[in-house]
This record gives C-alpha cells, sequence and structure tokens, in this order.
C-alpha cells in the first residue's frame, strides 16, 4: 500500500488551483467586463507594495 501513497505525494500539483489572472469571484469578473477594476495593489511611501484596500472597497 505505501508503494502507491508515496509516488502520489511525491508528485505534487501540476498547476496552481486558482491562477493569478483569474476572477477571484462574480462580481469581479462583472467589473471587469465593465472596466471598473480597482488596483489590486499600491506602494506605500516606502515603495513596498500593499494591498489597495481603500480603492477596493470605497463605494463605486
Amino acid at each position: 500500500m505505501m508503494w502507491l501513497v508515496v509516488p502520489l505525494g511525491l508528485s505534487g500539483c501540476q498547476q496552481a488551483l486558482f491562477p493569478k489572472d483569474a476572477p477571484r469571484t462574480q462580481f469581479e469578473s462583472h467589473r471587469q467586463m465593465r472596466g471598473q477594476t480597482a488596483p489590486l495593489e499600491e506602494p506605500d511611501v516606502f515603495g513596498n507594495p500593499q494591498p489597495a484596500l481603500r480603492a477596493r472597497l470605497a463605494p463605486r
């Protein structure tokens, strides 16, 4: 039985389950179609990328 389980564990996943360029929700895909996308990241005062929470949570 062990000879069957070990190769499965070593093989791992071939592709990412959720690609980065795929929309996360149906609402995000709707906004992409309408051209109303908000940036996912923006630089902080030091230039490091931070999540753009204010831009994404602001009312439209």
